[in-house]
């Protein structure tokens, strides 16, 4: 009895013993799963590649090779770009990418070669990326002061395009946030072909009178948003391109520049709608035009532009605030083989939009006369021109305007 009852002792021992032994190799098990994981993340430091930040040394090199290292690997991939100055040519970063996201923290500064000679297009081309963030507080230096009399687009519309600085293509849930884009020598960010990009506190500066240095221009996308953002340069501070929707701006300071554009639209055959495009709280100081919707005189595409809503705007001595200019024709070329009616805007609504205009016209509206501008609405527009007697007028031809809290002169309400 006595040697049955130390059996089943020893019995129940060893299962106690087998059960711990096979919990701790289970645990075991899973902390190796886990490092594995951790193990996949992969952060590459430019400088650890090679990368010298005297501003003078070509560091393209490096930086494709931490991109390439970082787009190979798997779960979550950073590039450092260090405090320094790091001097490169044409970047070109391209996706799929194998890991969960890509950052670029951008502490330091990249700057752009002037030699034209080594560009095909653009200087940093991001193309078929998702998750990808561009971080930080450096900067992005486009040295575009260098290069800027070789533009010869104020002479001639088909003229040879210089580098734009930052170009997404095909990127979809992007953050591009906190750096600053500088001196581009052409467009500073252009967005083309996206779906669900942020841009978030950055910082876009160029001299008012830089050519072609759009701040943030954008087309064929879809769910942009441009928030906290201030843009000053020779251009328009933002222009939406066709085939935009789903555009959220707010809290975007702007000028000097063009102001917030869309279009210009009708140039090409066979453009996309521009739809739902919401602009809000935000500032316009000093830049040439406000809100402004252009498209060609003669557009060689249908294209509709609506649901547009612009609301709690501020203007700062601008000099058309308000305008929409079907007869936009750039360096008179033009011809009569286009219609201005094939573009139709419609559903464009002014909401508490105040301040001061440099010139007398507040409100310029030239429509179509084939197809008048549809579903214009402005409520509490209320804007002084600088000038003597701080008198402002509208210029309407076209348009169908519905008006309330706007003084009768600047109203285009017939």
């Amino acid at each position: 009895m006595a040697f049955r009852n130390v059996a089943i002792r020893v019995f129940f021992l060893l299962l106690v013993v087998s059960a711990a032994y096979a919990k701790d190799k289970e645990e075991k098990k899973d902390e190796k799963k886990e490092g594995a994981a951790s193990e996949a993340d992969g952060t590459y430091d430019i400088t650890k590649l090679g990368a010298k930040d005297d501003g003078k040394t070509d560091c393209t090199k490096e930086v494709e090779e931490a991109w390439a290292s970082a787009c190979g690997g798997t779960g979550k991939q950073t590039i450092v770009i260090p405090k320094g100055d790091f001097l490169t040519g044409p970047l070109n970063f391209t996706g799929p990418c194998k890991g969960d996201s890509v950052t670029i923290k951008l502490d330091g500064n990249l700057l752009a070669s002037n030699d034209l000679a080594k560009y095909k297009a653009n200087w940093i081309e991001i193309m078929r990326v998702k998750n990808l963030a561009i971080t930080g507080k450096g900067t992005l230096d486009g040295q575009g002061k260098a290069v800027w009399t070789k533009n010869s687009c104020a002479k001639s519309y088909d003229c040879k395009i210089l580098p734009n600085s930052l170009v997404l293509d095909f990127c979809d849930d992007a953050l591009i946030q906190g750096i600053t884009i500088l001196n581009s020598k052409f467009f500073h960010l252009n967005i083309y072909e996206c779906k669900g990009v942020t841009v978030k506190d950055v910082t876009v500066t160029a001299p008012g009178d830089s050519p072609n240095t759009d701040g943030i221009h954008m087309g064929d996308s879809s769910k942009v948003t441009i928030v906290d953002t201030k843009i000053g340069v020779g251009d328009d501070c933002i222009s939406i391109g066709p085939g935009s929707k789903e555009v959220n701006i707010s809290g975007v300071t702007c000028g000097p520049g063009h102001g917030i554009s869309v279009g210009s639209l009708g140039r090409y055959k066979d453009e996309k709608d521009v739809t739902d495009i919401t602009v809000k709280n935000c500032v316009l100081k000093g830049s040439t035009n406000g809100l402004r919707i252009k498209s060609y005189e003669d557009a060689k595409s249908p294209v509709v532009a609506s649901k547009f809503h612009y609301e709690n705007v501020q203007m700062d001595d601008v000099g058309y605030p308000i305008i929409i200019d079907q007869k936009y024709c750039p360096n008179k070329i033009c011809t009569s083989k286009g219609d201005s009616a094939r573009v139709t805007v419609k559903d464009v609504t002014f909401t508490n939009i105040t301040g001061t205009s440099s010139t007398p016209e507040a409100v310029s509206l030239l429509c179509s006369d084939k197809k008048p501008c549809e579903g214009v609405t402005m409520n509490d527009v209320k804007i002084e021109y600088t000038g003597k007697n701080n008198k402002t007028m509208a210029v309407c031809t076209n348009a169908k305007v519905t008006a309330k809290g706007v003084d009768k002169a600047n109203s285009c309400d017939a």
